[in-house]
């Protein structure tokens, strides 16, 4: 592939602040398939420049999944004069990188995080390549639907991230008659959740809370209580989609559906990333890998058609990425520039050797 036009500042070199979590308590797992992305698509982009192209290199920072660490990050690296940023996956992160970045006026394509408004007010500088919170939550809320669950237990933290999620999946269940029953985890042992499912009735149990710990607890403990082994467990903030909930929970982490943003057949250009990150992984590629990609063909696009601080930076972003064609627009209810859209799946790893994931709803 190679793109269109000129990098702005011709021969200049064009640095990419990269946000991803590489430390506890960041998911680190999460933050290695980032990062791999994003430097995949900076040696893809820099492998095709032409002689008088700017060459771009990353500056990875880790931000531990911490937002103030992040917002010293931002500072440190906008007076270190870096370009734009790119990357994050945790959502209360990205939230506070962005709107550390809008105010600086920092361009900052997130890769990963889904909160519908990253920021308190709308901004031109910041646009994001995973979907919004509000769109791909709905369309878990309708695998449940479909697949015939009208009563759901979600066993939840406090979280920002986890109250959004459940605040959609309620709103749109209830259209459809369905009913979402809250479990306090702060209030139950393990013991106590099983006891309070059984006596709930609930046909299905969404794990809205952190990993490791307590989700792959909760999962082992409801699978091993015979009462409850017709209850299907759910999590859709994609967690079974990485190499390291099979390693833990093995045979009980199988059939949990979780969202992922890949689509059901992946395009040349999308096989061709993909057996590249394979190689550098050494394991397969998760979507955050693939949002880590495509985050730097678009962000370097947008760069090469307009100044940093233009408000319409995002506008002519039109290209081939790895899972389809991304183009930017303001969505009612988001406060950022966002692809409208990436492709959204509901996925499980299945009951064999391999867990291989299969696709279960796919928008």
């Amino acid at each position: 592939m190679k793109l269109r036009g000129k990098f702005q500042g011709g021969g200049n070199l064009i640095r990419v602040g990269a946000l991803v979590p590489m430390t506890s308590p960041g998911w680190v797992e999460a933050g290695e398939h980032l990062l791999a992305g994003l430097e995949l698509g900076v040696r893809w982009i820099n492998d095709r420049r032409g002689p008088h192209d700017a060459p771009v290199e990353l500056v990875v920072r880790d931000t531990a999944g911490d937002p103030v660490r992040a917002v010293k990050i931002v500072n440190e690296l906008a007076a270190a004069g870096v370009t734009a940023l790119a990357g994050e996956y945790h959502s209360v992160v990205a939230s506070a990188v962005a709107e550390r970045a809008a105010k600086l006026t920092l361009p900052f394509l997130c890769s990963s995080a889904v909160l519908d408004n990253l920021t308190e007010m709308p901004t031109s500088t910041v646009a994001r390549i995973a979907p919004a919170q509000s769109r791909s939550w709905r369309v878990y809320a309708d695998y449940l639907l479909q697949a015939g669950h009208r009563r759901i237990a979600v066993a939840r933290q406090p979280s920002i991230y986890w109250e959004a999620g459940t605040e959609i999946l309620r709103t749109h269940l209830a259209l459809h008659g369905a009913e979402l029953v809250l479990v306090d985890l702060s209030s139950l042992s393990l013991d106590g959740l099983c006891k309070s499912l059984i006596a709930d009735g609930a046909t299905a149990l969404l794990i809205l809370a952190g990993y490791p710990e307590p989700a792959v607890s909760i999962v082992k403990a409801v699978r091993h209580c015979s009462e409850l082994e017709d209850l299907r467990i759910g999590a859709p903030a994609g967690q079974p989609e990485f190499a390291e909930w099979k390693a833990l929970l093995g045979q009980d982490g199988m059939e949990i559906p979780f969202l992922s943003y890949l689509p059901s057949k992946l395009s040349p250009l999308g096989q061709e990333v993909g057996d590249a990150l394979r190689a550098q992984l050494g394991c397969p590629p998760s979507f955050v890998a693939f949002e880590g990609f495509d985050t730097m063909l678009a962000l370097i696009s947008a760069l090469q058609r307009r100044e940093a601080h233009d408000p319409e930076l995002w506008a002519d972003v039109d290209i081939e990425g790895t899972r389809g064609k991304i183009t930017f627009t303001k969505v009612p209810g988001t406060s950022v520039w966002q692809w409208a859209w990436p492709p959204i799946a509901v996925a499980e790893r299945t009951r064999n050797k391999d867990g291989k994931h299969q696709v279960l709803l796919s928008t």
